[in-house]
C-alpha cells in the first residue's frame, strides 16, 4: 500500500505550514480510523470462509451456478474490506502529519487540492478538512448507482490523476472510447498481469450498457419507475464490479477466463444485450419520429 496520491504543490504546502501543531488533526484522524477494526475483522472472517484459492480448484466447478455467482460477491467483499482498512489507515497517517490540510473554503478535491483561492480574515474562525488526501468514500463506493460513478469514490486521488492527465487528453471524443483509453492506461499503471486488462477493459462495455439503458429506458419511466430502475441498476453495478474483481485478484488470463466461463460470461452477456436493446429502442424511436414528421 502506497497511500494516497498527492501533488507536489500539496507537499510544498505541507512543508511550509507556519503552525502545524495547531492543525485540528485528532478528530478527523479518529474519524477515519473508527471503522478500520470493523473492516479488518470482516476481511479476515469472510476471507477465511471464502478463500480465493478455492476458485482455482476442480471442486469449485462441481458447485451449482448460483454458488459460483455468489462466490464472486464474497471475493469482492473481501477485496473491498482489505482496501477500506488499508486506505483509511493510510489517510489517518497523512492526517496525523498534517498533510493535505486546507481550509474548507479552499474547496479542495481529492488528489488535486484547493480549487479556489481562499484568504480568510485574520480574526475569522477557520475550519479545516483533509479532502485533498481522501482516497476512499466507503459508503458511496457501495451505494452509488452507476458503474461510472463507482470509480469516482474508489482510489479517489489516483482517479483524479487519471481524469486530469489521461482522460482529458485522450485521442478520442466519444465518452466510451475515452473511458476505454483511460482504463487501458490504468491497467498498465497497476501492472502487466492480463487479469488487470481483462477487468479494466470490461468497464467501458458496462458504461456503454448503462448509458444505453438510461437514454432509452429510464427517461421514459415515471418517478416510481425510475426508482425501481435505479435499484436494479445498483444491483447490476455491484455484480459488474464483483465480476471484474475476479480478474483483478486472479491476475492470470487463464484463471480469469476459467472463472468467467464457469458463470457463462454473465456480465459481458448482460451488457451486450443492454447495448443491443438500447440501439434497437433508439432506432425505433427515430423511425417513429421521422414518420410523424413526414405526416
Amino acid at each position: 500500500m502506497t497511500g494516497p496520491f498527492f501533488r507536489y504543490q500539496t507537499y510544498v504546502d505541507w512543508l511550509e505550514q507556519t503552525d502545524p501543531l495547531s492543525l485540528p488533526c485528532k478528530a478527523p484522524c479518529l474519524n477515519r480510523l473508527k471503522m478500520v477494526p470493523v473492516y479488518g475483522a470482516l476481511f479476515m472472517a469472510v476471507n477465511f470462509l471464502f478463500p480465493l484459492s478455492y476458485v482455482r480448484t476442480d471442486e469449485f466447478l462441481e458447485h451449482n451456478f448460483f454458488f459460483r455467482i455468489f462466490y464472486m460477491v464474497a471475493i469482492f467483499f473481501v477485496f473491498r474490506m482489505r482496501f477500506y482498512s488499508a486506505w483509511c489507515g493510510a489517510e489517518a497517517g497523512c492526517i496525523t502529519a498534517g498533510l493535505g490540510c486546507y481550509p474548507e473554503g479552499a474547496e479542495s478535491k481529492p488528489g488535486g487540492g484547493p480549487t479556489v483561492q481562499y484568504s480568510p480574515e485574520p480574526s475569522a474562525l477557520v475550519k479545516y478538512d483533509f479532502r485533498t488526501i481522501q482516497n476512499i468514500d466507503c459508503y458511496n463506493t457501495d451505494f452509488c448507482v452507476k458503474v461510472r460513478h463507482g470509480m469516482r469514490y474508489w482510489n479517489m486521488t489516483v482517479q483524479w490523476w487519471l481524469h486530469q492527465y489521461i482522460y482529458s487528453s485522450a485521442p478520442f471524443r466519444a465518452y466510451a472510447l475515452r473511458a476505454g483509453w483511460t482504463m487501458l492506461v490504468s491497467a498498465y499503471w497497476h501492472g502487466l498481469h492480463a487479469g488487470y486488462y481483462l477487468s479494466f477493459l470490461t468497464i467501458p462495455v458496462c458504461i456503454a450498457a448503462e448509458l444505453a439503458m438510461e437514454s432509452c429506458v429510464r427517461v421514459r419511466l415515471g418517478a416510481e419507475g425510475q426508482k425501481v430502475f435505479d435499484w436494479v441498476h445498483w444491483f447490476l453495478k455491484m455484480r459488474a464490479y464483483d465480476y471484474m474483481c475476479m480478474g483483478f485478484v486472479l491476475l492470470k488470463a487463464g484463471d480469469t477466463l476459467h472463472y468467467w466461463s464457469s458463470i457463462y460470461f454473465l456480465i459481458h452477456a448482460v451488457a451486450l444485450v443492454c447495448i443491443a436493446a438500447g440501439r434497437l429502442i433508439g432506432r425505433g424511436k427515430k423511425e417513429r419520429t421521422r414518420e410523424e414528421s413526414e405526416k
